[in-house]
């Protein structure tokens, strides 16, 4: 149960579809449960929302129910980021912002048991409180989706090191803050910038590493990711989707108001 959704999700990568799926920086679970059957994953934001842990668990049990994956972005690569993260259940991982190849190395380290990595052993939730037995470091290291964002030139300058290190599943895309390591910030169709995003999708499909991207609610953007070779997306949150939907709501009504529009029968 506990890495049922993850493994549909890397099932459905490995099959060649492409995966939508929502941030959530919201602390209230019902947040997940209730768009969980509308995205393919949910990405619970813990860099740039103050999520406390009791709240992280609680997304994490609505995408569970739902049979629906999730990841969580963790505030930094260090092993205390993500040690408690992974033993309170999150079947994936997303690290931002590493820079170079042994950082990267870490990462994959700290997610992985021995003797596959140095993962402390500790889990309660991960191992379904012990239900999973002599079983769960096993199907702990195979199951576990471990992703790090490339969105500093430094990581691109050593991407084809960084995709070429065992047990690392995804590299994602960070396109507006790698505009900004170019000094270019907001300008993701500047020609540098994507000239690297192009370098990264080519660097992980040689080696069968999947891409991913984050970015705004933005369709054709989206599209535009997609045809470069990037698998799964992380469209958006919870909040700016709350807020679009009701500013446009609300000018629609206002505008026919001013306009005199009639109802339809």
């Amino acid at each position: 149960m506990i890495f049922e959704g993850i493994d549909i999700f890397r099932r459905r990568l490995q099959a060649g579809e492409v995966l939508l799926g929502c941030g959530i920086g919201l602390t209230d679970p019902q947040v997940s449960d209730a768009l969980a059957d509308s995205v393919d994953f949910l990405w619970i934001d813990l860099e740039h929302t103050p999520m406390s842990p009791e709240a992280m668990r609680g997304h994490l049990l609505a995408a569970r129910a739902r049979r629906r994956a999730m990841v969580v972005r963790v505030p930094g690569s260090e092993t205390v980021c993500i040690k408690p993260v992974l033993d309170a259940g999150a079947p994936g991982i997303v690290v931002p912002q590493v820079r170079c190849v042994d950082e990267v190395r870490r990462i994959i380290d700290d997610c992985r048991y021995p003797p596959k990595g140095q993962r402390g052993f500790g889990p309660l939730v991960a191992s379904d409180y012990g239900r999973m037995g002599d079983g769960y470091v096993e199907r702990a290291n195979g199951s576990l989706f471990v992703s790090v964002m490339i969105e500093c030139t430094e990581a691109v300058d050593v991407i084809d090191e960084i995709v070429a290190l065992p047990g690392l599943d995804s590299v994602v895309l960070g396109p507006y803050d790698l505009s900004g390591s170019f000094g270019v910030l907001g300008q993701v169709h500047h020609t540098d910038v994507v000239a690297a995003m192009e370098r990264v999708i080519a660097a992980a499909q040689a080696r069968n590493v999947a891409v991913g991207s984050g970015m705004p609610a933005d369709p054709e953007f989206a599209v535009l990711q997609a045809s470069r070779g990037v698998q799964w997306m992380q469209m958006g949150g919870d909040i700016s989707y709350m807020m679009s939907a009701t500013q446009d709501t609300m000018v629609s009504v206002r505008q026919r108001l001013l306009d005199g529009t009639q109802p339809s029968p």
